[in-house]
């Protein structure tokens, strides 16, 4: 009789040691089609929900930062292209107004114009391919089959510009590398003149879904206090309803001159997000109107201003014609100093930022008068916003952890400068 009684006694304990809460590790990526990218993240969840994350930032390796200590100021150029591949001609004007701030360039108004152009087809680029990922993610992939062409027509206008598509290697310290050829302003306005009707139609079939709503209103928030706390900026700052925009708070490239508002929520959630971005893309569109608008005055009130696309005060930087290299030693031995970077810059300690697709994209320079920086540190927005993924996420479903990480916009290109 106690052998049977202690038999019962020890499978009732199994059986309640069983029924205790378990939780299971998750290892979502790094490489994982819902990751988007080269991420890790090591999950505890309980069922569906995630009660820890720690994510694992610096799978790419990259580290540009030590690599630009040893490279020209050129040659940088090329590294910020691959910070956040999305929006790269941003990162790259950026880098130039950085070098033009330490050498006191002024650039003329037609090239501030044409800058702003093409940030914000960057913006309106790098916003398309993050809403309609989201969308993607919540099971929705009509609209991201709507708006991707119109990604490829704003590709199409940087390739006229440099050649390249994605790492776009667009401008030179002082403008840019030549001007604008007539095909670069046809394709522009063919871009103007179709994009509403699709982004109206992608706003149609998600604003108001009753669907994607539920999906997204909720999942991922954050307030202000909190992302202001992290170092948030740019949609994922506003979307909290915080209304910073580097654009007007520290206006660079003449965007003090431009009319545009900026949007922002209330919740910080996934939805708010993917509003705060929509009505950014809005905006970008009303900017880049403007600036037509202002080169076409400025051309007509000075018609010389037609052939300028840099800044006079650039000649040691910008390379000669080819026709001059070819028959003048003057410019041949400046097209060999600018190519292999020996054109020196003055000592100096600088930081200039600019609002790039996800937010402040800040570059802190500190040069001591030779011809590859002392130092330079990049801001990354994506590095703050991966640093609050495991936060913004805690207590969340599975579902909800993917779609935020896509409404954040993480690029991994950013996360291991």
């Amino acid at each position: 009789m106690t052998e049977v009684q202690n038999s019962t006694q020890h499978h009732i304990k199994l059986t309640e040691d069983s029924l205790q809460k378990q939780t299971t590790t998750l290892n979502l990526g790094p490489t994982h089609p819902a990751t988007h990218g080269v991420f890790q993240n090591i999950m505890e969840i309980d069922g569906e929900r995630v009660l820890k994350t720690v994510p694992t930032v610096g799978y790419i390796h990259r580290a540009f930062e030590k690599i630009a200590e040893r490279r020209s100021y050129y040659q940088i150029t090329t590294l910020t292209d691959r910070l956040n591949y999305c929006s790269a001609p941003i990162n790259n004007m950026g880098w130039h107004m950085t070098i033009e701030k330490l050498l006191n360039i002024q650039t003329p108004k037609r090239v501030d114009y044409l800058r702003v152009i093409i940030m914000e087809l960057s913006r309106i680029a790098d916003h398309l391919v993050c809403n309609s990922v989201v969308a993607v993610d919540t099971g929705a992939l009509t609209g991201f089959t709507y708006v991707f062409q119109f990604r490829e027509r704003i590709y199409e206008i940087f390739e006229e510009v440099c050649g390249s598509r994605l790492t776009t290697n667009i401008g030179r310290v002082g403008g840019f590398e030549r001007n604008m050829s007539p095909a670069f302003f046809s394709k522009i306005e063919s871009f103007m003149r179709d994009f509403p009707k699709t982004m109206k139609e992608f706003e149609t079939l998600l604003n108001r879904n009753r669907i994607f709503m539920e999906r997204c209103i909720g999942a991922g928030p954050i307030n202000a206090d909190r992302a202001l706390n992290y170092g948030f900026t740019g949609p994922n700052l506003r979307a909290a309803g915080v209304d910073y925009d580097v654009r007007v708070h520290a206006p660079y490239c003449s965007y003090d001159e431009f009319d545009f508002v900026i949007p922002t929520g209330t919740t910080g959630d996934v939805y708010d997000r993917y509003m705060v971005r929509n009505d950014e893309i809005w905006q970008s569109y009303k900017i880049i109107q403007q600036a037509l608008e202002k080169i076409t005055r400025l051309e007509k009130d000075a018609p010389e201003m037609k052939d300028v696309f840099y800044a006079p005060e650039a000649d040691h930087f910008h390379l000669p014609a080819k026709e001059d290299v070819y028959s003048k030693m003057e410019a041949l031995i400046y097209h060999f100093k600018i190519i292999m970077g020996e054109i020196a810059v003055p000592a100096g300690e600088i930081y200039h930022s600019v609002e790039g697709g996800n937010g402040e994209l800040g570059y802190y320079l500190i040069s001591d008068g030779g011809r590859t920086p002392y130092r330079l540190h990049f801001r990354r927005p994506c590095f703050i916003y991966y640093q609050a993924y495991p936060e913004i996420v805690e207590n969340g479903l599975l579902s909800d952890a993917v779609i935020t990480l896509s409404s954040l916009n993480v690029i991994a290109g950013e996360l291991d400068a």
